[in-house]
């Protein structure tokens, strides 16, 4: 008879995880597809209604020559024209060779120096709709160096050793990658460019983002499911401390790079101090999934190693676990955003800028709240993951379905 019951135990815990499985495909399926079809959805925002660089073709080229004689060199500072001859290397172009000046307007930031040999991305500017002779091309302007084919070539090999590492959950978070990175930029900014407040614009993009990326890490389980409530608690706490901190500091935020030069390119509906407080909890929102995500995983193997224990008991494990992973996330997070101000920060050590005198500063303000008000929501996830884990993971379940 106990043999029996055995058996029948494993039979079920094994159609529990079939029906698991073909949960996870069903919906990794959904989101990949969900993802091809954003991809196809058109960002065009000129203001007249027609596409951007209707008139223009991008073509691989390489460069042949360069001519440097007129380029003043100034300490680090480089001014002046380059004077290219560059040969294309793709599209119906293919093998001519055109002349181009590369203006040099001294910001080390934005001005970029060719040598001859170099692959380069080429914008041909033609005179009108026939394209099918060289005739057509007004000027050709040299853009950068061609990066497209090293992106795909990293993007490929991360997904190989994520693959390779971690199999078939790999697959999935590559897939969450993937999502994430179009949703962001096909959903999210062209919702503000239409008008629509970054900080509710942000919010719904960021439940999405943290839906797909939970369940498909953590499947359509009660772990799954306590990841995102966790998650998604501290992103709303996040919120509502980066709105207040932002109005309490004053920061305007213009502090963040191009977000003037929206407001002078016809987008001056933008609420750019919005848009700065939705930057804070959004930049956040990854390292919160990670952490809520670890600490359901956590709870849901103490739950499948001890069945007998009681929900009080989990919330303590939880919150035991989530002691030490709060406390070294919060530096994670701390030495990810440092990046952004490091050049800053040494200026004004350089300079003697004293100390006070940086802090009060609307640059080191915003970077100040930034971290904080990130850090401050991070250690809040991990408790509110551990309550909703308590409540979920603990709860009554039927023989044969996992956590």
């Amino acid at each position: 008879m106990n043999v029996s019951n055995g058996i029948g135990e494993v039979a079920r815990a094994m159609a529990a995880r079939g029906r698991k499985s073909r949960l996870d495909i069903v919906f990794s399926t959904v989101v990949g597809a969900l993802t091809l079809a954003i991809i196809f959805v058109p960002t065009s925002f000129s203001r007249n209604g027609a596409r951007l660089y209707a008139n223009s073709v991008r073509v691989q080229g390489r460069v042949i020559a360069a001519d440097n004689s007129t380029i003043k060199i100034i300490g680090p500072v480089k001014e002046g024209e380059q004077q290219l001859e560059v040969k294309i290397l793709s599209g119906k172009f293919r093998g001519r060779e055109f002349s181009s000046t590369n203006n040099l307007v001294g910001k080390i930031e934005i001005d970029k120096l060719f040598a001859p040999g170099d692959k380069v991305l080429v914008v041909l500017d033609l005179s009108g709709p026939a394209r099918d002779s060289a005739s057509d091309v007004v000027y050709a302007s040299v853009i950068d160096h061609y990066r497209t084919d090293k992106t795909i070539f990293l993007g490929l090999a991360f997904f190989a050793i994520l693959v390779a590492v971690t199999g078939w959950v790999g697959a999935k978070s590559f897939l969450s990658f993937v999502f994430s990175s179009v949703v962001l930029v096909k959903v999210l900014m062209p919702a503000m460019l239409w008008g629509v407040d970054p900080i509710l614009a942000t919010l719904v993009v960021t439940a999405i983002l943290t839906a797909a990326i939970t369940f498909l890490v953590g499947g359509l389980t009660r772990k799954g499911l306590t990841a995102f409530l966790g998650a998604m608690g501290g992103v709303l706490v996040t919120s509502i401390a980066a709105w207040g901190f932002t109005l309490w500091f004053h920061i305007h935020g213009a502090v963040r790079q191009f977000a003037e030069t929206l407001l002078y390119s016809g987008y001056s509906h933008l609420n750019i101090v919005h848009l700065f407080m939705s930057g804070v909890f959004l930049a956040s929102s990854g390292a919160m999934m990670d952490l809520s995500m670890d600490v359901a995983a956590g709870m849901s193997e103490v739950r499948e190693q001890q069945p007998a224990i009681t929900r009080w008991g989990l919330i303590r494990c939880g919150l035991s676990m989530s002691r030490y992973m709060a406390g070294t996330m919060t530096t994670t997070l701390l030495l990810a955003y440092s990046a952004e101000y490091t050049a800053m920060l040494m200026t004004f050590i350089a300079q003697g800028v004293p100390l006070e005198n940086a802090i009060n500063m609307v640059y080191v303000s915003s970077e100040i709240v930034h971290t904080l008000v990130g850090c401050f929501g991070l250690v809040l996830v991990a408790p509110l993951t551990a309550v909703a884990g308590g409540m979920i993971i603990s709860g009554n379940r039927k023989k044969g379905v996992t956590a």
